[in-house]
């Protein structure tokens, strides 16, 4: 159909209405995020496991008008606390939530190189025991902490700590959900009693370390269980693809997709919400 002169000045009018209501639609989520972005108090809390000493990190919203809130159990990736951890302590913080990043390797011990991470990541993939035992420490301290409801915490973890936080949802521990970020899915332990609460995947579709054998274990280890569970894609990312300090170049194996990593933090705002956001 031919348009004529007055139909395309209104055209005209209309699209450019639609991309001033876009602009202003952009405009209010970023404001949102600033409103609604908490004030945070953060610190480094020393704990123990028998007499092995252990740091984590502690951000928790300022001011707390029930007392206590809902709190995340985050567990690092291969190389220690870090960096990333403690930016996604505080991003998570400022949503309203206490969260707890623990430490699994212990006080100092923080590698510096790819195969001293390796070496000790290892240590634990190879002893799930110790593993399990040391992430059920940190979190009976989490559960103690005077701002945190002890019984709305959720698990979550990033590679090997996604790994951790699976293994730890595996006991049946305490926890009323759990989300790993391109963690580790194989387990050799079997006759686990999952947590009840919900359970979220985020896996990069390119992942050459996590393989699709792995989660294709970890769907039909899902489905001997009555728990509420999903394992979300997340398109042209590989491992790490939350990580900004994971380099830019997917053929390695490893490196940071702002897309992914926006879009697996949103979905797991709402996996908060769903979960402990209501309590």
């Amino acid at each position: 159909m031919k348009r004529t002169g007055r139909d395309l000045f209104f055209l005209g009018i209309i699209v450019s209405m639609h991309k001033h209501l876009y602009r202003i639609l952009l405009l209010s989520i970023f404001c949102s995020k600033l409103l609604f972005a908490v004030p945070i108090t953060t610190q480094n809390i020393l704990y123990l496991d028998g007499a092995t000493l252990l740091e984590g990190y502690f951000a928790y919203p300022t001011v707390l008008p029930n007392g206590k809130v809902p709190g995340v159990l985050l567990v690092h990736a291969w190389n220690g606390v870090g960096a990333n951890e403690k930016n996604r302590a505080e991003e998570i913080a400022k949503w309203g939530y206490a969260v707890f990043a623990i430490d699994m390797y212990g006080y100092g011990i923080r590698p510096q190189t790819i195969e001293e991470s390796g070496r000790l990541s290892g240590m634990y993939k190879a002893d799930r025991p110790l593993m399990r035992a040391r992430a059920k420490v940190g979190l009976d301290f989490m559960s103690n902490l005077p701002q945190v409801s002890s019984n709305a915490i959720v698990a979550a973890g990033f590679c090997f700590g996604g790994g951790v936080a699976l293994e730890l949802a595996r006991t049946g521990a305490p926890i009323v959900g759990v989300t790993s970020f391109h963690g580790d899915l194989d387990t050799p332990t079997t006759g686990n009693v999952w947590i009840k609460g919900p359970v979220l995947v985020l896996h990069g579709a390119d992942d050459p370390f996590v393989t699709e054998a792995q989660v294709a274990a970890f769907r039909t280890e899902m489905k001997s269980q009555t728990n509420d569970w999903k394992v979300i894609y997340i398109g042209n990312a590989v491992h790490a693809f939350t990580d900004p300090n994971a380099g830019d170049d997917p053929t390695s194996g490893a490196a940071y997709n702002a897309d992914g990593s926006y879009f697996s933090m949103s979905m797991f705002r709402g996996f908060l919400n769903f979960t402990v956001g209501r309590k």
